[in-house]
Parts: structure tokens; sequence; C-alpha cells
């Protein structure tokens, strides 16, 4: 899909048809067709849109003849196979030329939606160094929103654990989330090796107010950082614990449902000696309250084995 957009006189953002200076082009997986409309119109390397939608692609920055080119990792949300909520990263590429600036993403990312709705304030894509800033520090403040987003259903799953701790259910959740966090520190370690990039080398000029935005969008992804490490080591602790509390409980129900076996076994073996089609000893088949003294016998027999199990305290 290929999105053409430019800031009119009144500051608002709208679609255009032809590609203009100061104008922003987005890509969303596009066909072979449009890779090369725009590499021939906005006069692009070919390699650089195509390392874009190559989703093993690493964070990076490089400069070209002028052209500087962006990969920077974002978040998504998606449904693994199970059901539960993953949280991934995808590269966006981001090429600034003299005359417009490009924004290439296998999947219509999230965190461009906000610029397509004039939500960003000082939003402008003829000022394409501020825009591209502007980019990296939505994604910085995106990557924040699903941390605390993985830590509210990280308690959820817990307390649902506290309630129930037998199912393997909350542990499959809480995998999922653990696999997001690597995800996510994978990804903002690589994002800030960029950012750092960009700030100690001239790739890009760069006003005083866009170094101070730039400042901004490495303490955002430095805090996203922590946080993920922190939320990821909190996490792993959790699912050792409660993985051996679910092993503990299975063990303690197992315990009471063998000493319950054990008790209930009296009384079964005392009715199956003395109901054998046999003389019994000391002629109690002809005693009038054999039957009677049967069942005192095996009530007995099943009371002590009780008193004796809940005195070891096997349930």
């Amino acid at each position: 899909m290929l999105e053409i957009y430019k800031t009119n006189g009144m500051n608002k953002l709208e679609a255009v048809s032809e590609i203009t200076k100061g104008c922003w082009i987005n890509l969303v997986s596009p066909n072979e067709e449009e890779i090369q409309y725009v590499a021939n119109h906005a006069n692009v390397p070919v390699d650089f849109i195509r390392d874009a939608l190559d989703d093993e692609e690493r964070s990076r920055i490089e400069k070209e003849e002028g052209d500087v080119f962006i990969i920077i990792d974002y978040p998504y949300i998606l449904k693994d196979e199970s059901g539960y909520s993953v949280y991934e990263t995808l590269p966006l590429g981001i090429i600034l030329t003299n005359e417009c600036i490009i924004t290439i993403s296998l999947k219509d990312a999230q965190v461009l939606m906000d610029f397509k709705n004039n939500k960003i304030k000082g939003f402008y894509t003829n000022k394409k160094t501020r825009f591209a800033l502007q980019i990296l520090f939505v994604i910085s403040s995106y990557y924040l929103r699903y941390l605390k987003q993985i830590n509210k259903k990280t308690d959820d799953v817990e307390r649902e654990l506290h309630q129930t701790s037998m199912k393997n259910k909350e542990l499959y959740s809480l995998l999922a989330l653990e696999k997001s966090l690597v995800y996510f520190t994978t990804s903002l370690k690589s994002n800030k090796m960029v950012l750092d990039k960009i700030l100690r080398i001239n790739y890009i000029k760069m006003y005083e107010e866009d170094k101070d935005l730039l400042e901004d969008v490495i303490i955002e992804n430095t805090q996203a950082i922590e946080m993920a490490a922190t939320y990821s080591s909190i996490l792993s602790s959790m699912m050792n614990a409660f993985a051996s509390i679910i092993s503990n409980n299975l063990n303690v129900v197992m315990k009471f449902l063998t000493s319950i076996t054990i008790i209930l076994s009296f009384p079964t073996m005392v009715a199956s000696f003395l109901g054998m089609n046999v003389h019994l000893p000391f002629h109690l088949e002809e005693y009038p309250h054999a039957f009677l003294t049967a069942i005192i016998f095996a009530i007995f027999l099943a009371s002590l084995t009780a008193f004796i199990f809940w005195k070891k305290k096997y349930f």
C-alpha cells in the first residue's frame, strides 16, 4: 500500500496523489510496482526500501549520497495460537531525502496512526528532521505504554494464580508475557544504539529544539529498557515460584486423596472378609448382632486410621 500525505496551508494533514517536495510517503507492505515507483520518483536506493521490509532487520542508521536511512523497531500486539496476547516488534524504515520523508513497514504501524489523525502537535511533513524525531518519540512512548499493559496483565494473572493454583493456563499466559519482554528488551537496546549514534554523529542537521527532542527520546527509551529489564526479572521469578506452588498444591491434593483411599479401604476389607461364603471363626455367622459388630469394627479401623493421619498432618 502506498500513501502520500502533505501538510496543507492550515497545518492539517491531507492525502495527495503525487510525490512532491515536502510530502510524506508511507509504504505498508508494498508490492514491486510501488517500490519501483517510490525509488524512481523520490530518487532513493531500492535497497533502503527492501531492507526495511525484512522482519529480521536490525536497527541501524546510515547515510548515502545525502539520504539518511534509519531502521528502528516499533512494538505491536498480536494473538498467538493459544489466544494469548503477545507483544512483538517489527522494523520501521525512515528515509530522509532532500525533498521528502519516507516510512516503510510490513504492517500498518499503529505508531503512525497518531500522525495520520493529526494528534501530534507541531507536526509538519516538510520539517523532515523533526518529523523523524517525533516518530522516534512516539515509538518510545508506545514501548512504555505496552510495558505498563504487560505489568497490569502480570498482576491479573498473579491474582488468578492465588485463587486457583493448579492449572497451567496462567503459566502459559505468563510465558507469553515473558516472551514479549524478551522481544522488547532486544529491540530497545538496538534502538538505543541508533539514538546514541544520531546524537554523537552529525547524520542529520538538527536545531536546538530538535536536540532537545532527541534527548527526550533517549530518556524515554532508557526508561523503557530499565522497565523491561525489571519486569522481565520479576516475571521470571514469579513463573518459577508459581510453578513450584502448582506442583506443591498437586502433591497436597494427591496426598489427601491417597489418605482417603486408605481410610475407605478398611470398611471394604472387613466387608470382603466377613462376606465370604465360608464358616467364620467363633461361629460369628450365628451371632445375632454380627452385621452391627462388623460395621462398628470397620468404622473403628477407619476412624483410627483417620486419627493417625490427622496427627501426622496428612490432611
